[in-house]
């Protein structure tokens, strides 16, 4: 008997919510599959574990949070658009500066849906019709400012395939280079921006279904 499929887990990035992941698990409609929300609209969502092998996929600043709190049974990893440290400084040029992330938390004080919105935008995404919850936003755009799990990625033994866009407005490849350039699982998408499984589920299937036929059985 074939040992059974892994579960394919989902996290999904910074001012979207689970919905963004919907073009692709219907592209891998026939792996088993669960998907955490963080609540930024509603209610936060995280699936429990059930024993089953686990490959973790994250989107954006969900890759991170794959890496920060790794899933039971997890045994390989897919970024997304993602990264393992987003804002810059002295010892990390290629990142986001943080001024830009220190304006938009002071702004989500004042106008929470003209920020989210705002972003989305950047992000190739239209505004989202539900009311911005501050509070678990908040924390996570200080995740964004202040988590640095490039360690935890060096470290890591477990399979890896990063997929990215060389048109993302929000992870430019130079970000993306700096922790995954070395990493043979790396595929661009040419053309491709900040959404790549909203906006090419087809191409990041296809990537996923070869990555997981090489996967240990």
């Amino acid at each position: 008997m074939s040992a059974p499929r892994p579960l394919l887990r989902f996290e999904h990035g910074w001012a979207h919510d689970a919905g963004v992941w919907a073009p692709l698990r219907a592209a891998l409609a026939d792996w088993p599959q669960q998907a955490a929300d963080a609540g930024y609209f509603g209610p936060a969502v995280e699936p429990p574990a059930d024993g089953a092998p686990v490959v973790a996929i994250g989107h954006s600043l969900g890759f991170l949070k794959i890496l920060q709190s790794p899933a039971p049974g997890c045994i390989a990893y897919i970024a997304i658009n993602g990264f393992a440290r987003f804002a810059g400084g002295a010892d990390y040029p290629p990142g986001v500066a943080p001024r830009l992330l220190e304006r938009m938390l002071a702004r989500l004080e004042l106008d929470p849906a003209a920020v989210v919105d705002d972003f989305r935008r950047r992000a190739g995404s239209a505004p989202h019709a539900g009311t911005p919850r501050p509070e678990p936003l908040r924390h996570d755009l200080r995740r964004l400012r202040e988590a640095d799990e490039r360690q935890a990625l060096a470290a890591s033994r477990l399979p890896l395939l990063a997929l990215a866009g060389t048109a993302d407005p929000i992870v430019p490849p130079a970000l993306t280079r700096a922790q995954f350039g070395a990493c043979a699982g790396l595929h661009w998408r040419d053309g491709g921006g900040h959404l790549l499984p909203a906006s090419d589920p087809d191409w990041c299937a296809g990537r996923i279904r070869a990555f997981l036929a090489g996967l240990p059985a």
